[in-house]
């Protein structure tokens, strides 16, 4: 489990705020029933730093009431990406190796240019739910 004491995120909202969430986070927000509304209001509270800042662009923010948990991967405080969604009543956190395992993927969403967001987002890998200009 990771026992971190979290940080609170301070980041300045960007020229551009892209948000996106993946096709499996998509679903598992179907079924907590968490409109985009509610996600693109969250990652607004994430960029002034309503968030658990797990490092390595990773950040916890809770929703629905609190009820839930979402794992956002941040590209330079200029994309945010909806990874990962549990309830807090079926598990407390994520484990060192699945925080790992975002990090490495925060990275990659790091390095990707917008060609490769364009692709994932053609080929419905990704959808985007808010942009803010």
């Amino acid at each position: 489990m990771v026992k971190k004491s979290p940080k609170t995120a301070v980041m300045k909202p960007a020229h551009s705020g892209r948000t996106f969430k993946t096709v499996w986070f998509a679903k598992e927000a179907r079924k907590a029933k968490i409109p985009d509304e509610d996600l693109c209001r969250a990652i607004k509270q994430v960029m002034q730093g309503q968030a658990d800042d797990l490092g390595g662009g990773v950040f916890k923010k809770r929703l629905n009431d609190n009820m839930h948990r979402s794992i956002i991967l941040a590209k330079a405080g200029k994309h945010w990406i909806y990874a990962y969604l549990y309830a807090k009543k079926d598990r407390e956190n994520i484990t060192q190796e699945e925080l790992a395992g975002f990090k490495k993927l925060a990275k990659d969403y790091a390095s990707a240019g917008e060609d490769k967001i364009a692709a994932l987002l053609r080929d419905e890998e990704l959808e985007e739910i808010c942009h803010e200009d």
